[in-house]
């Protein structure tokens, strides 16, 4: 069961407890599921509780109470406890996390987009500076992968380099005002309305902030340049040069990408010793568990409040908890392969595919071989 899954089954629980009388409220579009914080237990976690009861006229406890009569025999959760004034915390059962895998592999690299138009036009623009057009750039690709129709237009002309170094789309630049609704590969839904652009829904501009470049990032080169502006948050100075070239462990692009080609080669050794990946229950491996399934949730507050920076955070997160489990993944000695080894592979498989994926969304490459 993935995050956005159990989201929905939360949400079929208050429906059948306003259905049958025990709460009356007005059933929210989503409820949020993060992993637990302090005090919480279990892989997940949500506040819908806290969030209906003051429409429910009910404390908080009695709310969450409700829902956990009606969600704790759902499929494929295992137990769900009240924390603090009305947490609910689940903890699913053991084939949960082989199906958060399965779903990883079954989407590639986009899992966690949306799979159809969401019906919301959206118009950005930049000044033509070169930290804000590479921001508006990630933004584009990211709206686009949450279903959006996005029209860029840049306030003036950007740098011919700012497209052949940088990768940013300014073929339909002028020296004016340039608009463009071009696609880019792996980020646009499926499907999209027919004929002319209609008018946005929202019209977004990526400006004062961020924070203006502090020096020319072209000598990074595309992937670190890009890094280098979209990592920080808006409101923060970037680090120009920095160390986003530095292939050591204090330097978080390299972290990310080392995570990413690790997989891919232990996906190489593997094959090479003749197993593949199963996906199976994996021990020792919440935290990466977590961070997988929070992903869709990740692209979708990314997308919603205009903030790259959250996403590369998230595939740092996602890094660090793929290192500590590489070293288990493979068999030693003369040890034969199993059916842990089989899960453990899967899950390092999907890590990378989040990986790769969530780079290709702002920008960046992610090579199989550093």
């Amino acid at each position: 069961m993935t995050p956005v899954e159990l989201s929905r089954t939360v949400l079929h629980a208050v429906r059948r407890a306003v259905d049958e009388g025990e709460l009356s409220v007005t059933v929210p579009e989503r409820a949020v599921v993060t992993p637990p914080g302090p005090g919480g237990c279990g892989d997940y976690a949500t506040n819908i509780a806290l969030q209906l009861a003051g429409a429910a006229g009910q404390p908080p406890r009695r709310v969450a109470e409700i829902l956990r009569a009606r969600l704790a025999g759902e499929a494929f959760i295992g137990e769900v406890v009240v924390t603090g004034p009305g947490f609910l915390n689940f903890s699913l059962e053991g084939n949960a996390s082989a199906l958060l895998v399965e779903e990883v592999l079954r989407r590639g690299r986009r899992y966690g987009h949306a799979e159809e138009f969401s019906g919301t036009v959206v118009r950005l623009r930049c000044p033509a500076e070169v930290r804000a057009v590479v921001v508006t750039d990630a933004l584009a690709r990211l709206l686009r992968s949450q279903g959006d129709l996005v029209r860029v237009e840049c306030e003036g002309r950007p740098a011919p380099e700012w497209e052949t170094v940088l990768g940013v789309d300014s073929s339909h630049s002028s020296s004016h005002t340039a608009s463009h609704t071009a696609s880019h590969s792996g980020s646009h839904p499926q499907t999209r309305p027919s004929g002319p652009d209609p008018l946005p829904d929202l019209d977004v501009t990526v400006h004062p902030v961020p924070v203006p470049a502090p020096a020319d990032p072209l000598p990074l080169g595309r992937d670190a340049a890009r890094w280098a502006l979209l990592y920080p948050a808006a409101h923060d100075r970037p680090r120009i040069p920095g160390d986003h070239l530095a292939q050591r462990e204090t330097n978080p692009l390299f972290r990310v990408r080392y995570a990413h080609a690790r997989t891919r080669a232990l996906l190489r050794n593997a094959a090479d010793l003749g197993f593949h990946p199963e996906p199976g229950p994996v021990s020792d491996a919440e935290a990466l568990l977590a961070a997988l399934g929070d992903h869709s949730r990740i692209l979708t507050a990314t997308a919603t409040h205009r903030s790259p920076d959250r996403l590369a955070r998230h595939l740092v997160a996602v890094a660090d908890a793929t290192l500590p489990l590489l070293p288990a993944v493979l068999p030693l000695g003369e040890e034969k392969p199993s059916a842990a080894h089989r899960a453990r592979l899967a899950l390092a498989e999907a890590a990378g595919t989040v990986l790769a994926g969530g780079l290709s969304l702002l920008g960046i490459d992610a090579p199989d071989h550093l």
